[in-house]
């Protein structure tokens, strides 16, 4: 067996041209089909007689004919270059629609308000792909992992990614109008010093406030009795009055469109890192992924729907 793939592989074109010519009964037609020289047709022939150390063809000057090997040998080679067909039709069928295992990592909470909804509608749109999501606010080894493509917040230190912006995001200072009528509105970032601030701890650390001032980004220590490290408690702590935090905007914009959050100190407001698509190649990018990520810009538009 080892031996028959070896001939496929090393002597595929010589193999198609020992079926042109069979199959038209002379060198110059089969040469011609073939865009080659009636020489290199010639020696196609012989270096694959060589190699199957049996006479394939006999030559005469009036006429070829196959020899008893050479006919079954036709019929094996035909089922060969047949079967290669089926496998490029395949492929290229492959290519161009989407199938197979979608394998997708999402941050928790964006992932399940903003990116399911597509993706439940990308399974409706195309019957022939399967979904496997993963949720982590973690950051994972997309090719160890072999996942497809992630959805990030943020930017991307992996070289061997592909990083493609699909909205802009920032983070927002806020706080519940109970909190304010208690305790009064911060004007600006100095200001929160005298305040309740909610911090999130991130491994142990606590994660500074982002602001901008005089057009360079800080990051601002702040302190408070509350340290939280999950964003969504931290957001059910500024709903209940417990003081001022800084979320992201896809947690904030709904609940500030809805009067239950006030955000605070606009004017020092610095621009986030953006949502991102990263995966691991540009070359050859799958139909799957390619599709997903046409419906994802297709429904936000480049946009931060989530924002206010």
């Amino acid at each position: 067996m080892a031996n028959k793939n070896r001939l496929l592989l090393d002597n595929l074109f010589d193999v198609l041209v020992f079926v042109r010519v069979s199959e038209t009964g002379n060198f110059t037609s089969a040469a011609e089909k073939l865009q080659i020289s009636r020489s290199a047709a010639g020696k196609c022939i012989q270096r694959l007689e060589n190699r199957v150390s049996t006479r394939l063809l006999h030559r005469t000057t009036r006429q070829i004919r196959l020899s008893e090997e050479g006919e079954r040998f036709y019929l094996h080679a035909k089922r060969i270059l047949s079967e290669v067909d089926d496998a490029e039709n395949a492929l290229y069928e492959g290519q161009q629609t989407p199938s197979g295992t979608l394998r997708i990592d999402l941050p928790v909470v964006f992932g399940r308000r903003y990116v399911l909804p597509v993706l439940q509608d990308f399974t409706a749109q195309w019957a022939d792909v399967e979904i496997d999501v993963s949720f982590s606010d973690d950051y994972c080894d997309l090719v160890q992992e072999g996942i497809d493509v992630a959805i990030r917040i943020g930017g991307n230190d992996d070289s061997r990614l592909v990083r493609k912006v699909l909205a802009p995001h920032r983070l927002i200072t806020c706080a519940s109008p109970d909190y304010l009528a208690r305790k009064g509105t911060p004007e600006t970032p100095d200001e929160l010093a005298a305040h309740e601030c909610l911090v999130f701890c991130h491994l142990g650390r606590r994660v500074g406030w982002q602001f901008s001032r005089d057009k360079q980004i800080i990051s601002l220590p702040v302190t408070g009795r509350m340290r939280l490290g999950d964003t969504g408690a931290i957001l059910d702590a500024a709903l209940a009055g417990n003081g001022i935090c800084q979320i992201g905007a896809f947690l904030a914009g709904p609940l500030i469109a809805q009067g239950k959050l006030i955000p605070l100190l606009n004017p020092f407001s610095a621009p986030g890192e953006p949502v991102c698509a990263v995966y691991p190649s540009k070359q050859f990018l799958p139909p799957k992924v390619r599709q997903f990520l046409t419906l994802l810009e297709t429904r936000w538009q480049g946009k931060a729907i989530w924002d206010y």
